[in-house]
C-alpha cells in the first residue's frame, strides 16, 4: 500500500518508548491508506480500508484519526476503530477477529463510503497489551509465537492483509522491542521510534528494505474546540519535519578505533556478537590484556553513532 513499507502479506512492528507517538504515528499512517495519499515522501500504491483494533484508549484513536481527516480536508474514510481486549494466544480467537474482519469489510463496501474497498491493513494498538490479554508473557519466545502463529491464520484466510503491531521499547530504547527478542525473527518490518521533540523512525530490521532512517516528525497539537468549562479538547497528532542534525563527531579515529571499525565493517550485515568482535580484535593484538580497552573503542564508536547492537549482535550503522 505504501511503497516500501506497508506491503500486503507482511507483519510490521512500530516500537518506542512511552511519548514518542508511536500510535500517533500508525493513525497517521492509517489515515494516507485509507485516502491513497503519500505517506511522508512515499508514495500510496493502493488506497484500501483500515481496521485498528485499539486495545486501550479508543476514544483518543477515534479522536485522533477524525482530527488527522479534518487537517486533510476529508471525510468517509474506510477506517473502522474496534474497542476490544483482543486475546491473540489461543488459536480460537482468530474466530473473533476473522468474524470481526468480515463485519467490518461488509460496512466498507456500503454506500457510506465513496470507493468500495476491503481491509488491506490490521492495526494492534498495543502489542503488550494483544499477549497479556490472553494470558501471555511478552518475555516468552512460545507466547510470541502462538500470536503469530495465530495472525498468520488470520492472513491465510482474509487474503493476507498487512499487519501492524504497536510496541514498547525496553528500559535501553536502542535495544529494540521490549521482552523477547522472537519479535524481531518474526516480523518483516521493525521501526524504531526515538528523539526528544524531533522524532525518527528508523528501519532496525527489514527482509528486503535497507536499514537506517526513514522520516523525521514532531508532534503537532489538534484543537477541536472548547468544553463546558471553557477548556481547549486536545488532541496530539503528527508532521514531518528535518531530521535532526547530527552530534558532532571527532573528526579522527585512532589507529586501534579504525581497526576495531573495520573488523566491524568487514563482518556485513551479519554483524558480530560482542564476544566475536573482542576476539577478533585480540587477534590482531587489540585489548588482548586489558578488557577495558574493548570496552573504551566500542563506547567511542557508539558515541559517534558508528555502530549499534541489536538482538545481541553488532553492526554497522546504516552510512556509518
Amino acid at each position: 500500500m505504501i511503497k516500501g513499507i506497508f506491503a500486503y502479506d507482511e507483519t510490521s512492528a512500530w516500537v518506542g518508548p512511552p511519548g514518542s507517538l508511536k500510535s500517533a504515528l500508525l493513525a497517521d499512517a492509517a489515515v494516507a491508506i485509507a485516502s491513497g495519499s503519500d505517506w511522508f515522501g512515499h508514495r500510496n500504491k493502493h488506497q484500501t480500508g483500515v481496521i485498528y483494533f485499539a486495545l486501550e484508549r479508543a476514544d483518543l484513536v477515534r479522536r485522533r484519526l477524525l482530527a488527522i481527516a479534518k487537517t486533510k480536508g476529508l471525510e468517509r474514510l474506510p477506517i473502522a476503530v474496534v474497542p476490544a481486549v483482543v486475546d491473540l494466544v489461543r488459536p480460537d480467537s482468530v474466530r473473533k477477529v476473522l468474524d470481526t474482519i468480515a463485519d467490518v469489510e461488509a460496512e466498507f463496501y456500503g454506500p457510506e463510503y465513496d470507493k468500495a474497498t476491503g481491509a488491506g491493513v490490521v492495526i494492534f494498538d498495543t502489542w503488550a497489551k494483544l499477549i497479556a490479554a490472553g494470558g501471555g508473557d511478552e518475555n516468552q519466545a512460545k507466547d510470541q509465537g502462538a500470536i503469530f502463529a495465530n495472525i498468520q491464520r488470520i492472513k491465510n484466510v482474509t487474503g493476507g492483509p498487512h499487519v501492524a503491531l504497536i510496541g514498547h521499547t525496553g528500559k535501553e530504547a536502542d535495544r529494540g522491542p521490549r521482552g523477547s527478542s522472537a519479535i524481531v525473527g518474526d516480523v518483516d518490518l521493525l521501526v524504531t521510534i526515538s528523539g526528544e521533540e524531533i522524532k525518527t523512525a528508523t528501519i532496525s530490521k527489514a527482509n528486503d528494505a535497507p536499514e537506517g532512517p526513514l522520516f523525521s516528525f514532531k508532534s503537532k497539537v489538534h484543537e477541536f474546540g472548547l468544553d463546558e468549562d471553557g477548556d481547549a479538547i486536545t488532541v496530539n497528532i503528527v508532521e514531518p519535519t528535518e531530521a535532526p542534525a547530527p552530534a558532532a563527531r571527532s573528526a579522527k579515529l585512532s589507529a586501534n578505533q579504525q581497526t576495531f571499525f573495520r573488523i566491524l565493517h568487514d563482518a556485513g550485515d551479519a554483524g558480530l556478537t560482542l564476544e566475536e568482535w573482542n576476539n577478533e580484535a585480540k587477534a590482531v593484538g587489540i585489548g588482548a590484556n586489558r578488557k577495558a580497552t574493548l570496552h573504551d573503542l566500542r563506547k567511542a564508536l557508539e558515541d559517534r553513532s558508528m555502530v549499534r547492537e541489536y538482538g545481541g549482535r553488532w553492526k554497522v550503522n546504516h552510512g556509518g
